[in-house]
């Protein structure tokens, strides 16, 4: 019999699969069709087509853009496609401009979305796919995207860097490559471009007419003919779509051998509970406490999991596992209420200083090994008050911090549920440089909680207005409490951190254990682990 939180859980998740549904259909049907009178087909459809059969297409960014351009007409997925599969059975990340999304104009948020894919590209070693089909900047908003370090221009530096260091760049021009976009795909190792839809220019034709007075229409100026047997700016000129991909299969599946970090990886057996219960080991209330170790049952190899250092720090559970024959180490955040020997109540969620003590020995010792660290958040921060102050706290926060700063292995971190503060930070966010970060529907980030930052801005706002010689009766307080929580609320659902590519996805419950098996398959493509060096600890 299906538990009342059990079907509230599905009943979330079944709502985010809606929405996301919404959302690929980008532009929508019409814009679709127009797509298709054009002989075109649209991104997702070309995505399709390029991968493997059978072969996972592992989204990344698909809440890019969510709600932050409405007043633009928004954005669904930032206009662009991003994502790892297998091509002819390598794996490679592939970056696809979505025309029925504002004719797959760059907003800034497509910008961040495309670098972010092509620094996961740097750091997993792997070849990118750039399907390019896009009317260029967004005008509009010009001043966000243009000249900055990490707007538009970035990613042709990038294009450079990843030549440089032998990760190979396949781009197909599919459409519309104006303006500096035309650089993307040349700076590439090779370009192919589809004849009658295919165009690259550095100027349209209305532009040159404005700009010297020459008359010329845009396939003269730079479609299929005029680059691949004139200028020899590209190197393929493809009859159509699909044909451009079925080419692009053939080369990928030429390309030579690529080097291997070769974590280690034995038989894969189940988990002990099945993925699709991993959800029912979770609370819905955020504050509940729960055993983190019922959560990992449904991702770890059964009979895999060593814990390290059990009986210490115990509001963070750390040790050795495999997730689907894949060594890993794993560092999570335990919500039970714990009494330690010398009698101390620990509460579940927080980090405290033998906690950290405890993870930062353990990340060092993942490192010296050379496994990936996992790392499931459901943080509140780390302990404060008198105590923990002359404990040690912000000590021993420093050299957890420390040690996930400069640790060398692949990390890949979940957020299951808070991620607060320096919690964030030090069970490795975004800012950490995670090779990927996934988070659940339930998911929360924020500097710290809702209720607890509510009430520090209450308080400062009732000061202000007391200050000024008003008034502040019990409503009006009230009435400030209730903005300010749904503010706070909206600021940390997972879909604002999502729309600002703050987590890589939001991830089904029950995909969990696959996506970071796949994730640690990407990660094993690089060769290179630098040594692992910490610098100067607050021991």
């Amino acid at each position: 019999m299906m538990k009342e939180t059990d079907s509230v859980h599905t009943g979330q998740i079944d709502g985010f699969i809606e929405q996301e549904n919404k959302i690929r259909a980008g532009g929508g049907a019409g814009r679709v069709k127009k797509e298709h009178q054009k002989g075109k087909m649209t991104a997702r459809e070309r995505i399709k087509a390029l991968i493997d059969e059978g072969s996972p297409f592992d989204e990344i960014g698909l809440w890019a853009g969510y709600e932050m351009y409405d007043d633009q007409g928004g954005c669904p997925a930032g206009g662009v496609i991003t994502g790892t599969a297998r091509i002819s059975g390598q794996t490679c990340m592939i970056v696809a401009n979505d025309a029925t999304v504002k004719a797959g104009a760059w907003f800034p948020i497509t910008a961040k979305k495309n670098l972010r894919a092509q620094e996961i590209a740097m750091e997993n070693r792997i070849p990118v796919i750039y399907l390019v089909d896009s009317a260029g900047v967004f005008l509009p908003m010009q001043d966000e995207i243009f000249p900055d370090k990490e707007h538009f221009g970035r990613i042709f530096r990038n294009n450079a860097v990843m030549s440089a260091m032998g990760i190979p760049q396949i781009a197909a021009i599919m459409g519309s490559c104006v303006a500096g976009g035309a650089y993307l795909p040349i700076m590439s190792d090779e370009a192919l471009i589809v004849d009658g839809t295919g165009s690259v220019f550095l100027a349209g034709s209305y532009l040159v007419k404005a700009a010297i007075g020459e008359n010329v229409d845009n396939e003269t100026l730079g479609g299929a003919t005029t680059h691949t047997e004139i200028s020899g700016v590209t190197d393929y000129k493809m009859p159509d779509d699909a044909t451009c991909l079925a080419t692009i299969r053939d080369l990928v599946g030429k390309l030579g051998p690529g080097s291997r970090a070769g974590f280690n990886r034995t038989e894969s057996f189940e988990p002990a509970e099945s993925t699709q219960n991993i959800q029912n080991s979770f609370p819905l209330d955020r504050n509940r406490p729960y055993d983190v170790m019922k959560v990992l049952d449904s991702i770890v190899d059964k009979g895999s999991f060593t814990e390290y250092k059990k009986g210490y720090g115990q509001t963070i559970t750390t040790g050795y596992a495999r997730i689907d024959g894949w060594s890993v180490g794993i560092v999570a955040n335990q919500r039970l209420v714990v009494r330690t020997k010398s009698g101390e109540m620990q509460i579940g969620g927080v980090i405290y200083s033998d906690s950290a003590d405890k993870a930062t020995r353990f990340i060092m010792n993942c490192n010296q090994k050379k496994i990936p660290i996992v790392f499931l958040q459901d943080v509140t921060g780390f302990m404060v008050g008198k105590r923990s102050e002359h404990g040690g706290i912000i000590k021993d926060g420093a050299k957890m911090v420390n040690a996930v700063a400069n640790s060398t292995v692949p990390k890949i971190t979940i957020i299951t549920g808070n991620s607060y503060g320096a919690g964030n930070y030090a069970m490795c966010g975004k800012a950490y440089d995670p090779r990927f970060i996934f988070a659940w529907p339930t998911a929360r980030i924020a500097v710290m909680g809702g209720s607890q930052a509510a009430n520090t801005l209450l308080q400062i706002e009732v000061a202000a207005h007391e200050k000024r010689g008003e008034v502040v009766t019990e409503e009006k307080k009230q009435e400030f409490l209730r903005q300010l929580m749904e503010k706070y609320e909206h600021q940390t659902d997972v879909r604002y951190a999502a729309a600002r590519l703050w987590v890589d996805d939001i991830i089904h419950p029950a995909s969990t254990r696959d996506r970071i098996s796949r994730a640690i398959e990407v990660a094993d493509h690089n060769p290179v682990i630098p040594e692992f060096r910490t610098g100067v600890l607050q021991v």
